[in-house]
This record gives structure tokens, C-alpha cells and sequence, in this order.
């Protein structure tokens, strides 16, 4: 809620006060083209600024790649314009996330999916993810807007328990699978430590740095605190980064990365690693390749967890189709 309260203040308290500005000087004579062109240059600043910041670091910080990594000029134009493009939509989505993200009614499901998501964000980056899995018959698909933006990890986590507590009594589910962006990856590993994965299907990170990226030094707050590399909470968390996983785990990272540095943070031993190449952090959640993955791993938890002992033969029926 307050991120969306400071996004839609900002955003629409700039927009009046530009028109304002434009319609006064139009009325006294000057040419509307400029303030045209003007509110397009605007627009696109701020995601041009952001994502040339966050590739500078993600290079200069960069994994050591093979040669059969590189994409080349024309790629590394198309990934910094898809970049540019996720985080121009992902503004408005996350103001009007009340309105875009609307919450599934109860009803009985049997493989039910919550999506978490990264730092200082909300549910509205979620708006092209759950459009295609409803388009792929997966669901129901629930969202979590935790906060304060900037507090614990832990305090997270705890707000992710009452949900899928929540999920799981609206559907009568057995278990929610998992899917979490960045910090939202994180948030659902220190439930699975806190809580186990009894109620947890499978969880599949996306560009989630578990072992931390150096762009979490340019931000105050504990759960930036948490995401830097060599910090003890998340020492903790993966000091049996090797031992036998309490649900199937899958971490789908790129090796291009914009906002995880180095990439490899991103590899988790013991899970299925996934990797990609020409993506960037936030393009992830508009990648159509990217969707189909998760997809697959969706249908792949819901088909192993239909075929496990003590599953009822619709649950089996259900996962086939």
C-alpha cells in the first residue's frame, strides 16, 4: 500500500503538474509540439537512467562468462530497450495494483500459485505473469503485497506463512507452489526454513541473488541490508545451501542480469538452475520465454504432486490436463 500511495502521488502529481505547466504556456502562445515531445522524453528518463545505472554496476561487478555468453551490440540494444520497457510499465502497474490485481474468489482448487515479489514493489509487477498462466489454465494465481517496503526479510516471510495459510483454507489445497522475483525468492526460502515445505509444492525463484548482488550497497533499509553479499542473515540462510531441499526448487537466472551482480548469485546448489542470456533483472517479469519455463515447472510440480501416494484419482486427471 504505501508504495503504491508514493507511486500514484508521484506519478500523478507530476502529470497535473506538467499539463498545468503546458496548457499555461500554450495559452500564451507557445507551440504544443515541444510539451508533446517533452512529456515522451519524461516519460522514458527515468527508466533510461535507472536501467544504464543498474547494467554499469551488473558489468563493472559481472560473473566471468564464456565466450558462447557474449550476444553482441544488436542483442545488448534489445535487452537494454526490453529493460527500459519493464520498468516504464512497472510504475503505473504498481499504483493501480488495487485495481489490476484482483484477489481469486474461494473456490475449490487443487494447485493454487502465489507470487512474490521484489524489493520496494508490490503485486502490480505481477499483471503480465498472471495474464499468461490464466491464459495456460494454471491457477488460481494469488499475489502478496508485504510491507513495510523496506523491513525485515523475516517480517516477510511471516506475512507469506498467513497467506498461504489463507490460500489453502479459500481452496482447500493441499499444498501452493511458489513463484518469487528477486527478494520475493528469498522471502519464500526463509519461510520454507522457518515453516518447512509441507504446505509448499515447489518454489521457483526468479533472479533471486541468494548469495546476495553488490546493488543492495546503494540502498538503505534491512531487507537491502539482508541482500548484500557477505551479510550474516543470509550466510545463515544458505549454511545448508547443500543439504536435501524441503520442496523442489528451481532458480531461473540470466547470465545478463541488470540488477543482480555478480549473476552467478543467482545459482543455488541443490535446486534445478535454469540459466538465460540477454535478459535483464526486471524483464524477467515480461519475457514471454521466461513465463513459459515457469509455466512448465508449474505443471511439472502439479503432475508429480498428483502422482505422489494418497493422491485422489482427479488430482491425477486434474494434472494431465
Amino acid at each position: 500500500m504505501v508504495t503504491a500511495l508514493i507511486l500514484g502521488t508521484t506519478l500523478f502529481g507530476g502529470a497535473v503538474a506538467y499539463i498545468g505547466w503546458a496548457a499555461y504556456a500554450i495559452f500564451h502562445g507557445a507551440n504544443a509540439w515541444p510539451f508533446a515531445a517533452g512529456a515522451v522524453a519524461l516519460y522514458f528518463a527515468i527508466p533510461f537512467v535507472a536501467s544504464t545505472a543498474w547494467f554499469t554496476l551488473a558489468w563493472i561487478f559481472r560473473a566471468p562468462r564464456r565466450p558462447a555468453l557474449r550476444i553482441g551490440l544488436p542483442a545488448s540494444i534489445c535487452m537494454f530497450w526490453n529493460e527500459m520497457r519493464a520498468i516504464g510499465r512497472a510504475g503505473p502497474r504498481m499504483a493501480l495494483y488495487r485495481w489490476l490485481v484482483s484477489e481469486p474468489p474461494p473456490a475449490p482448487a487443487r494447485a493454487p500459485v502465489l507470487l512474490l515479489h521484489g524489493v520496494l514493489c508490490n503485486a502490480g509487477v505481477w499483471v503480465g505473469l498472471r495474464r499468461f498462466l490464466a491464459t495456460q489454465g494454471i491457477g488460481p494465481v494469488y499475489t502478496l503485497s508485504y510491507g513495510p517496503p523496506l523491513e525485515s526479510v523475516e517480517l516477510f516471510a511471516e506475512q507469506a506463512a498467513s497467506k498461504i495459510d489463507a490460500i489453502l483454507a479459500a481452496t482447500g489445497a493441499r499444498q501452493v507452489a511458489i513463484v518469487g522475483h528477486s527478494m520475493g525468492g528469498l522471502v519464500a526460502r526463509a519461510y520454507l526454513r522457518r515453516y518447512g515445505g509441507n504446505r509448499v509444492r515447489c518454489l521457483m525463484t526468479l533472479g533471486t541473488p541468494h548469495h546476495g548482488s553488490v546493488h543492495a550497497w546503494l540502498f538503505p533499509g534491512t531487507c537491502l541490508q539482508q541482500l548484500r553479499p557477505g551479510n550474516e542473515w543470509l550466510g545463515e540462510l544458505n549454511r545448508d545451501e547443500g543439504a536435501q531441499r524441503p520442496t523442489r526448487t528451481v532458480s531461473l537466472w540470466s547470465w545478463h542480469d541488470s540488477m543482480i551482480a555478480p549473476q552467478t548469485s543467482s545459482r543455488l546448489v541443490g535446486a534445478h538452475n535454469i540459466e538465460l542470456t540477454g535478459i535483464g533483472h526486471n524483464a524477467l517479469l515480461g519475457d514471454r520465454s521466461a513465463f513459459a519455463r515457469v509455466a512448465e515447472e508449474l505443471r511439472r510440480a502439479a503432475a508429480e504432486s498428483a502422482a505422489e501416494p494418497g493422491a485422489e484419482p482427479d488430482d491425477v486427471r486434474d494434472a494431465a490436463d
